[in-house]
């Protein structure tokens, strides 16, 4: 089976400060703002939704194909991908940008203070589809170049590529309508639950009408596990445990790994939801978004362990 795995690439550059940035941040001068923070070093991560998915199904033994753009500096990212060896074929590079990044400033208070970067974000991937058999590909339009959003899942329902709907962080910045238009005849849409109320609202539809337009909703509740409705039930998937936890950012990218593997392999839409499940239990486990590793005995394993009946 081939999977489409549409969405971002970026580095994730991470700084602690030893301090509080209220210490430093004078409210009666807030309108003049300007302060330097001195760090303790700085962290690089590989990071974008795109290659977070991709890099928790190659775990999972799967080569997915990534459609996404990257930039002059994207040497040690590409050298990364394909010591898993995950294909760099759908990957655009753009020579006179950088790779998009995340510059994120966190205090000892937990206070985050993040510069974005797009970059090569702003390019669309341009990914032919030419070749590609809908009855063995299964693709995820995942946040991140909005025309690649448009376009991939528009040439996903006009081929009948099986899809799912992953809008995340770009939902500000994609219209009611446009949102519609992306999610109508999708696989499924997932999201968390607060981006499930942003596409609601901006769509001004309830869930019935959303799911009279995709086959089905999968909402991700953090520690509280998962949610699936359908036109028929709600499923609730609890989550499972995790032997510790440091970080739970990028675990809602290890659950659609997971979650897509499971519909790789002919499972039903709860048991794929579970092995989600178990791919973000691993995430949260260390801090990055691709720092995570298991063998396939270690995930089944875990698997039996919590959902074994």
């Amino acid at each position: 089976m081939k999977i489409l795995v549409s969405g971002s690439l970026a580095y994730d550059r991470i700084m602690d400060f030893p301090g509080r940035f209220s210490d430093h941040i004078l409210p009666d001068k807030i309108h003049i703002l300007n302060v330097c923070f001195t760090v303790n070093g700085l962290k690089e991560k590989f990071g974008g939704t795109a290659g977070n998915i991709a890099y928790s199904l190659a775990l999972l033994e799967e080569s997915p194909l990534i459609l996404a753009a990257a930039g002059k500096d994207f040497d040690r990212y590409e050298t990364w991908l394909r010591k898993h060896q995950l294909s760099l074929e759908g990957i655009r590079r753009i020579s006179e940008e950088l790779t998009a990044g995340a510059y994120i400033t966190t205090d000892l208070a937990d206070n985050q203070i993040t510069g974005f970067n797009p970059g090569t974000m702003k390019y669309p991937s341009l990914f032919e589809f030419d070749g590609v058999d809908p009855k063995k590909t299964l693709a995820i339009v995942a946040p991140g170049n909005i025309e690649d959003m448009l376009t991939y899942s528009s040439t996903c329902k006009e081929r009948n590529i099986p899809y799912i709907f992953d809008p995340g962080q770009s939902i500000p910045a994609l219209s009611g309508d446009r949102l519609i238009e992306m999610l109508t005849g999708s696989s499924l849409l997932i999201s968390n639950d607060y981006e499930l109320e942003m596409i609601l609202r901006a769509a001004g539809l309830e869930k019935t009408q959303i799911l009279q337009r995709t086959a089905g909703i999968i909402t991700t509740l953090g520690e509280d596990g998962s949610l699936i409705c359908t036109r028929d039930q709600e499923i609730k998937i609890p989550a499972a445990r995790a032997s510790r936890v440091q970080d739970p950012t990028g675990a809602g990218d290890a659950y659609r790994a997971g979650l897509i593997k499971g519909l790789v392999l002919g499972k039903s839409l709860p048991d794929a939801a579970r092995m989600g499940g178990v791919c973000a239990s691993y995430a949260v486990e260390c801090h990055g978004t691709q720092e995570h590793w298991f063998s396939q005995e270690e995930f089944w394993d875990r698997y039996q362990a919590n959902f074994a009946k």
